[in-house]
């Protein structure tokens, strides 16, 4: 089992930046993939940004270059910087990770974007 708390979330305006934070209970670099998905009202939930052991990130073309996520080996976290915020960047934010045993996925959190 491998819970994920997700922190961070709020409402901010745009061009406004956030930090989610994602909170493993197992070593985040022993995962095979950890990630950040969101889901907005009436829309298919997307893949946001991921890593995986080796490789560059993965981000969605519609946030390559406003977000960044990393791993915090020190916090045991992983974080998603969130720049040049956009209303239609409100959603439900999970984070999610895939190990051997399958994929778990945090509560989410809300992030809204309105002026």
């Amino acid at each position: 089992q491998v819970q994920l708390v997700e922190s961070g979330g709020g409402l901010v305006k745009p061009g406004e930046s956030l930090r989610l934070s994602c909170a493993a209970s197992v070593n985040i670099f022993s995962l095979l993939t950890v990630g950040w998905y969101r889901q907005a009202p009436g829309k298919q939930r997307e893949l946001v940004a991921e890593r995986n052991r080796t490789g560059s990130p993965y981000y969605a073309d519609s946030v390559r270059g406003r977000f960044a996520i990393s791993r915090d080996a020190a916090e045991n976290t992983v974080p998603l910087q969130m720049n040049n915020l956009k209303p239609e960047d409100t959603a439900v934010y999970s984070c999610s990770a895939l190990t051997v045993g399958g994929r778990y996925w945090g509560q989410g959190i809300q992030v809204t974007i309105s002026s």
